[in-house]
């Protein structure tokens, strides 16, 4: 009862910071003229303030540390706070200028190494592969979240709803809930800035680190044993993604480029707005998060139909 108690308030806590903390930003990053100014590769119409993420991590930081203080094993929790500061810091750079796609990626790589800690040992993929590929595998998967998360934050709401749809399914099905609640809370006081029309964009510096910290959590519920949980909670994120740099790829364009060719952002070009995109991923999102506690009890079952929820899903917004 004392853990729920102290997910419940830090959850609480981060939601009213995020908030908080988010206008303040918006108020900033207006004196400052830090402003995304559409082009041919926007989805939006008007020039809006980027950098909005830094009201997000500005409350689920602090909220992760003091979580991370009452822990029985702190150090873990630490360094993710800490690997996830660094990618800010890296990510707000990238935002107001440019960093080399490089040294994004070696930082991302030094990130998750630090991270991998978390998972003290045991096997990711449950004895699917040798330890040795299953660490391998685990690190190069959650450099695709961090990256997914990135790409995928391209219309007012998505990565917020994502976010808290994912940070709320990992705590109901099991993993330690008052570090997903929080990321939860946090993502749902952005909101109250980034919903359509969105007053001001999340940014690297948020989408970046917060796919961070998700994709740690995901992996912590994979070692678990949860491991049909940890890929139906991001089912869409991860479907839209993957296929969109497959097919980018196969055309040879250059995947780390701006670019409106995921399927939601189809759906936006067919004339559905913003919100009701980024509702309509909520509203599947809600359906994941059901699948991942029947995955509990029955994975293939709840695989099957996270697959073709999202496959539904991802050919509606086709067809927009």
């Amino acid at each position: 009862m004392n853990e729920l108690w102290l997910a419940a308030a830090l959850a609480a806590a981060a939601l009213a910071m995020s908030w908080i903390a988010t206008g303040r930003v918006l108020a900033w990053l207006d004196r400052r003229q830090i402003i995304d100014v559409p082009n041919h590769r926007s989805s939006h119409v008007r020039p809006t303030p980027r950098g909005g993420g830094i009201g997000l991590l500005a409350a689920a930081l602090p909220a992760l540390l003091v979580f991370a203080s009452m822990s029985a094993a702190p150090m873990p929790w630490l360094v993710l706070v800490a690997a996830a500061a660094m990618l800010a810091v890296i990510s707000w750079r990238d935002d107001r200028g440019h960093v080399p796609a490089r040294w994004r990626l070696l930082a991302q790589f030094i990130a998750v190494a630090a991270g991998l800690a978390l998972l003290d040992g045991r096997l990711v993929f449950q004895g699917v592969l040798p330890p040795w590929l299953d660490l391998i595998a685990a690190a190069l998967a959650w450099i695709w979240f961090v990256n997914l998360t990135n790409f995928m934050d391209g219309i007012d709401g998505i990565t917020g709803v994502e976010a808290a749809s994912i940070g709320i399914g990992i705590a109901l099905v099991g993993a330690p809930a008052a570090p997903a609640l929080i990321l939860a809370a946090a993502s749902l006081g952005f909101l109250r800035w980034n919903w359509h029309p969105a007053r001001l964009f999340m940014g690297d510096v948020g989408s970046v680190p917060l796919g961070y910290l998700l994709g740690a959590l995901l992996l912590l519920l994979a070692k678990e044993g949860q491991w049909a949980a940890a890929l139906i909670l991001p089912a869409y994120y991860l479907a839209d993604a993957t296929w969109t740099l497959t097919r980018r790829l196969l055309q040879r364009k250059k995947i780390w480029e701006a670019h409106r060719e995921h399927i939601y952002q189809r759906a936006v070009q067919g004339g559905w707005s913003h919100a009701r995109v980024s509702l309509t991923v909520g509203i599947v999102n809600g359906g994941l998060v059901v699948l991942a506690l029947l995955s509990l009890d029955h994975p293939w079952s709840a695989l099957a139909g996270a697959a073709f929820l999202v496959g539904a899903t991802m050919v509606r917004f086709a067809r927009a």
